[in-house]
């Protein structure tokens, strides 16, 4: 599996890009929280200025430039092909399957406390593994599903307070 990863930089330039590219990538964190990079022979300082996860849109500093980036994932790409996109001020008490699929894992308990990007549970579908995160701090009221379950596009599989 590739696992393809898309970025938007400042709403004008797309790039495509594998997870294997960036666990090879040359990255040393310097002292400051900046990281030292080596591109193309070239030296890169960039740090994170600014991140809003649930967005998954971040201010990154590059050699003193500001960028904004938007990630996306394959199941990012899907979901809102699928005219699935959930609006950034939505309270979500409710985690739904964004397709049919199979659960692999669950990785929460009720009565559980989580936080913003935690994973709850891996959904295969399609042949992909795709981790289901916490879209907010929350604690876990209820889980209806289990591992090796089938579950059906739209089914509640975990309810949060």
């Amino acid at each position: 599996m590739k696992h393809l990863l898309k970025a938007k930089v400042n709403d004008l330039y797309e790039f495509e890009f594998e997870q294997k590219q960036i666990q090879n990538l040359d990255v040393q964190k310097t002292t400051s929280g900046a990281h030292h990079l080596l591109v193309n022979d070239k030296s890169v300082t960039s740090e994170l200025v600014d991140s809003d996860f649930l967005n998954r849109t971040y201010t990154v500093k590059i050699n003193s430039n500001l960028y904004q980036v938007q990630i996306s994932n394959e199941l990012d790409v899907l979901i809102k092909d699928m005219g699935l996109s959930l609006s950034a001020n939505q309270v979500i008490n409710e985690i739904k399957a964004p397709m049919p699929g199979m659960i692999l894992d669950v990785m929460v308990e009720v009565g559980q406390e989580v936080n913003e990007g935690d994973n709850l549970l891996v959904l295969e579908a399609m042949k992909m593994e795709n981790t289901i995160m916490a879209p907010r701090d929350a604690v876990i009221k209820s889980i209806t599903v289990e591992k090796g379950k089938t579950v059906s596009k739209n089914e509640v599989l975990i309810d949060m307070e």
